[in-house]
């Protein structure tokens, strides 16, 4: 069987027959590796990422800058000289250079986070993707670019595919923006902007900032190597970032894990009243999965921090019940898909707000999760801004995913405990998390699955 049509193949959800009781160690941080490698590519000195995401985002975003002239070499590392073992990117920064051809997939943080660092380039660049990468809006960073100094072609589509005429640097300056689609139209110009002559000075104009703490991502880690960065969150003018022009210092940098995509691990522990304990889950991080801990044991769960030889572990445990809740999740939107999972599953209602930027996520997530969860006999709602979820008693049936990872894992969440789920094209779940079917295989051996 070819690998295509292994992940268009039905995945029958295993179906967890007692509670969950598992070790599940979840791999790195999607949005730190691709940020660390923007980074690591523009520094004025060679640098390492270790541990990094290895999938599908993370290899699309190392291709795209090996085809600028980055020199990125993948190793494995010891622990013999003090630091973590495992696999590392040492990353070479050169001068960046077209011709180059790059192939964003559907991932947000390429199509975005590349564009600018391309007018750095001494040539062309030409951006392509996925069909579902054309309708993910780019007008927000293509105008900015522009105001700021760079030729951009677009045949005037505000998406995808389009070519970046780099001229080797970029004025840069202040900018005004929309960004209120997507915080990563933010975290974009700010992470090139230490390149920029005069920096850049990012003023968002649009109605509420989602996803906020991956801004704060993207300052901590500019800040990690060396750029000053004032910010709203420390002082500086509502809804206005300035980054000054500077090198940027190569640094060794472990990637923490991935907290989002250990969201449907804890999720098997609260909805089967188990328990999951993940390593090196970090005390202090910028990552919005961070925010399970508070929104799980809200909806029944209880979780507490334990101190290994390793570091510091999570271990979180279901009560076998499980509460409606009502959330603002504008800050951490990228959750909703496993919590919604959840919600159909609660002894209440819930209500899931501020998350209107979902219907331009891989796909439109409020419209996918009001069909998919109805179709198994739920009773979802979408609202203006989220969703309306009632629960009603589940059947099994077929969970589409419309090739985005986190309805993938959303539906594997119901399947733990309703008979008879497929989950269509589970391979999707590559995109961030590559080995989730044997990860979820194995966590269930301590159920009895």
């Amino acid at each position: 069987m070819t690998e295509s049509s292994v992940q268009s193949a039905l995945w029958p959800a295993p179906y967890a027959s007692g509670a969950v009781d598992a070790t599940v160690t979840v791999p790195g941080s999607k949005s730190v590796t691709n940020r660390g490698l923007v980074l690591a590519a523009l520094a004025a000195e060679p640098g390492w990422l270790r541990r990094p995401l290895r999938s599908r985002d993370t290899l699309l975003m190392a291709e795209a800058l090996r085809a600028m002239g980055v020199g990125i070499e993948e190793t494995v590392s010891s622990s013999s000289g003090g630091g973590p073992s495992g696999e590392a990117w040492r990353v070479i920064p050169a001068g960046l250079s077209g011709p180059a051809a790059i192939d964003v997939g559907n991932a947000g943080t390429v199509m975005r986070f590349l564009p600018p660092v391309a007018t750095l380039a001494d040539g062309p660049v030409r951006f392509d993707g996925d069909p579902r990468s054309y309708e993910r809006p780019l007008h927000s960073v293509i105008d900015a670019l522009r105001a700021l100094g760079a030729r951009i072609d677009d045949d005037d589509r505000g998406s995808l595919p389009l070519t970046v005429h780099g001229g080797g640097a970029l004025d840069g300056g202040t900018v005004e923006i929309d960004a209120s689609a997507s915080s990563q139209f933010v975290s974009a110009l700010l992470l090139s902007g230490p390149r920029f002559n005069q920096g850049v000075e990012v003023r968002h104009t649009g109605s509420r900032l989602p996803s906020l703490p991956h801004i704060r991502m993207t300052v901590d880690m500019l800040r990690g190597v060396g750029a000053q960065v004032d910010e709203p969150e420390t002082g500086g003018e509502p809804n206005v970032w300035r980054v000054s022009p500077s090198a940027l210092l190569g640094r060794d940098l472990t990637v923490e894990p991935d907290l989002s995509n250990a969201q449907p691990f804890l999720a098997a522990a609260l909805v089967t009243g188990g328990r999951v304990t993940v390593p090196d889950w970090p005390v202090r991080t910028t990552q919005p999965g961070d925010a399970l801990r508070e929104i799980f044991t809200a909806m029944g769960g209880s979780c507490e921090f334990t101190e290994t030889a390793g570091g510091t572990s999570l271990t979180f445990t279901g009560t076998g019940r499980i509460h409606g809740v009502d959330l603002d999740l504008s800050e951490v939107g990228e959750l909703t898909p496993g919590i919604a999972a959840v919600a159909a599953l609660a002894d209440s209602p819930s209500t899931l707000r501020g998350v209107a930027h979902l219907r331009l996520h891989e796909t439109d997530r409020l419209a996918a999760l009001t069909k998919e969860i109805n179709e198994l006999g739920g009773d979802v709602t979408e609202t203006a801004d989220g969703l309306h979820i009632r629960p009603r008693p589940l059947h099994g049936g077929v969970f589409h995913t419309y090739d985005d990872h986190r309805m993938a894992t959303a539906g594997s969440i119901i399947g733990l405990v309703v008979a008879g789920v497929e989950i269509e094209n589970v391979g999707t779940t590559a995109k961030t998390l590559p080995d989730f079917p044997r990860m979820w295989t194995e966590m269930l051996a301590g159920a009895g699955a």
